[in-house]
C-alpha cells in the first residue's frame, strides 16, 4: 500500500539550469573593483547582471516543465480518506 505522503518533487534535465544563478554565490571570482561601470565597481554591477539571468533561468525552467506530469506510469492510488487534511 502507498504511503499518503509521496514526494511531489520532480526532476527534469531543465532543472540544471537552475544551478546557473548559484554561480554569482562565489564572491571571490568578482571581488574586485575594476572595471566600473557607470560608477559602480565590478563588485556591484556583477551582481546586477545576474538578476536578469536568474530570472531567465528560472522561467524557461518554468516554460519547459509546467506541463510535465507530477508522476507518470502509476495510476493514481490516493483515495479521498488520504487527501483529507484532517484525517490521521
Amino acid at each position: 500500500m502507498p504511503s499518503a505522503r509521496q514526494s511531489s518533487l520532480r526532476w527534469s534535465n531543465w532543472n540544471l539550469l537552475l544551478l546557473v544563478p548559484l554561480l554569482m554565490l562565489v564572491t571571490s571570482w568578482f571581488n574586485t573593483d575594476g572595471p566600473r561601470v557607470l560608477g559602480l565597481p565590478f563588485f556591484y554591477w556583477y551582481q546586477f547582471a545576474w538578476v536578469p539571468v536568474g530570472v531567465l533561468c528560472v522561467g524557461l525552467v518554468y516554460v519547459k516543465t509546467k506541463d510535465e506530469p507530477v508522476v507518470t506510469g502509476k495510476p493514481d492510488l490516493l483515495g479521498v480518506d488520504d487527501l483529507d487534511e484532517g484525517a490521521k
